[in-house]
């Protein structure tokens, strides 16, 4: 018996959305599995924006799961579609995927190199592994493996038999009419359907309108397997459809009712999946937002085919870092797999669970990615003290455990900052880097590296991959005699002041307390003292006395946080480029 208590998170939009969902599923199939559904097509890498599409309707199941009820999550692997273009930037492809063009994904050659089948297979496999490290479960169904085996054959007859109704739809919608039929022979060149695309006008978007009339099937040509091809003719009672090839000129007359090398066009492929699959909630992207576009049209689609259309959000664009919005057009953005080499599942889980679907927010691969894990670890400890508001503990909760059960953490969860620092100026000498995070808190020292694992790796990652080579640090090997012949008697007084505390403050919090205090102690006030108790000027000293710090330690006016940096130095080297 499903667990009906409604939550008391009213601001939560998951469970908000989770209400309606199953008030809806209840009123269209009654007692059966409530179904919510993604689509993603596996034409390229599939970037941090397409998890939205993933991610909204999981998050959906997994609150309706942990009320007690059975949810199917279908994720549909649009790989019957055409390949439409070579995407740039893809390692191991070049211009001569090219002649792969309007072939079904999964008749492409996989990228060279690669150890799977094809195009789509290639692309699914990272997605799928990403998914299965977000602790995302799902029911994956291949559109070619549908199509081929004939499971939407009533389907696809049954479309054919309403055709003209179909076209009716479509036509409210086209902005851009039809040829006269005599001289539209051919379907629209590649050019043509990359300009159309959107408007209503693609004839891969609408189906194929050559001289025999409106057919919301495409064949894919049996020489060439492109789906370059027209309907020439085609007779309701014996199911017999002709078509002809114009990539190389075949032509063939076959019984749709055996036939299963083509698919439905996609404004009505879509539909006719919301009604065979009863899907009851699936989002889209603020593009499908505009008259004539494939959700739009399909609400009124899905009514030929028995169905109705999903109720969900429109959700809007995912960025990264400086990028206003993301293309699976152009090669080099950022994918799930790229982003979970860098952060946690459960930081990447949170970014996606505490924006509503229509609000854009951007996923981090330069150095604000420290500030959302400090805003991370800020939400973690409210959350263990008790003093967290109760939506972003519902979206602390999405992020760290799904309905099946907690996923895997760190155990010491550091700092990633002090992680990251650890990390750049050890460069992989993990005897160092174990040296130094087991003196950041004498009374609890870390006795391995596991145990600030997996975040010690991402952080690691990170250096390695995201910090420019300009702004890693290298500690010199020499002091700079120049610089430190130089020093006025305040500067020299301020690094005797250190020095003399280093040993009593040998560890994080104690370094922290000596850099920031040394200034206050040379004005005449108490190290103790907080910044209301100070004049603005001791801002200032303390700004020229880190910036002296980090040229003698590393040359550069800047650099990881004092006190971490000195602790992965070692208190004899510190002593040493100081001047001692």
């Amino acid at each position: 018996m499903p667990i009906v208590a409604q939550s008391t998170e009213t601001t939560d939009w998951v469970s908000r959305f989770a209400d309606e969902v199953i008030e809806e599923s209840e009123r269209r199939a009654p007692g059966k599995p409530v179904v919510v559904a993604s689509g993603l097509s596996p034409s390229g890498p599939i970037h941090l924006g397409n998890l939205r599409e993933v991610m909204t309707p999981h998050l959906v199941a997994d609150e309706i799961r942990r009320r007690g009820y059975q949810v199917r999550h279908l994720i549909s692997w649009d790989d019957y579609d055409r390949y439409r273009k070579v995407p740039a930037g893809v390692p191991g492809v070049d211009e001569s995927w090219a002649e792969h063009i309007g072939k079904p994904l999964t008749s492409v050659p996989a990228p060279k190199g690669s150890t799977h089948a094809n195009w789509a297979e290639h692309f699914k496999a990272a997605m799928i592994e990403s998914l299965a490290e977000l602790g995302v479960e799902f029911d994956g169904i291949s559109q070619t493996a549908q199509y081929i085996s004939g499971v939407y054959r009533e389907q696809i007859l049954h479309a054919m038999r309403h055709r003209g109704d179909i076209d009716a739809i479509l036509d409210q919608y086209r902005t851009k009419k039809a040829p006269a039929k005599k001289q539209q022979q051919k379907p629209l060149d590649e050019a043509e359907l990359e300009a159309a695309e959107g408007s209503g006008a693609a004839a891969e978007d609408d189906g194929s309108s050559g001289a025999a009339g409106y057919f919301p099937y495409k064949p894919y040509c049996g020489n060439c397997e492109k789906d370059l091809t027209t309907v020439t003719s085609y007779d309701d009672d014996s199911t017999e459809l002709t078509y002809a090839c114009t990539a190389c000129g075949f032509s063939e007359t076959v019984r749709l009712s055996e036939f299963n090398r083509g698919k439905l066009v996609w404004k009505v492929d879509w539909p006719m999946r919301w009604a065979y699959e009863g899907v009851v909630f699936e989002p889209s992207g603020v593009d499908h937002s505009s008259p004539g576009s494939s959700f739009q049209v399909g609400g009124q689609i899905v009514g030929i085919f028995g169905g109705k259309q999903p109720i969900g959000p429109m959700y809007a664009f995912v960025g990264i870092s400086g990028m206003a919005k993301m293309s699976s057009s152009k090669g080099g953005v950022p994918t799930p797999a790229d982003a979970l080499k860098i952060m946690e599942p459960q930081l990447l889980r949170w970014l996606y669970a505490r924006r509503r679907p229509n609000q854009s927010f951007k996923v981090a691969f330069d150095q604000e990615i420290q500030r959302l894990y400090d805003e991370w670890d800020r939400l973690d400890a409210k959350v263990a003290d008790g003093s967290v508001l109760p939506a972003d503990a519902a979206a602390h909760s999405r992020a760290v455990r799904t309905a099946a059960g907690e996923l895997p953490r760190t155990a010491r969860p550091l700092p990633y900052r002090t992680l990251a620092s650890v990390a750049d100026i050890t460069a992989g000498h993990e005897d160092q880097a174990l040296r130094i995070l087991s003196e950041l808190d004498p009374e609890q020292p870390l006795t391995s590296l596991d145990e600030v694992r997996p975040r010690y790796d991402k952080a690691e990652a990170w250096i390695n991959t995201h910090v420019p080579a300009e702004q890693r640090t290298i500690v010199r090997d020499e002091p700079d005699a120049e610089l430190l012949k130089s020093l006025d008697e305040a500067s020299q007084q301020s690094l005797r002041l250190l020095l003399d505390g280093l040993a009593e403050h040998w560890s994080l919090d104690g370094l922290t307390h000596l850099v920031y205090g040394v200034p206050k102690v040379q004005a005449g006030f108490s190290a103790d003292a907080t910044p209301k108790e100070l004049p603005p000027e001791i801002k200032t000293a303390q700004r020229s006395f880190f910036a002296l710090l980090y040229h003698l330690l590393v040359g550069r006016d800047t650099g990881p946080r004092l006190p971490t940096l000195l602790l992965a130095v070692g208190q004899e080297r510190v002593r040493a480029l100081l001047g001692e």
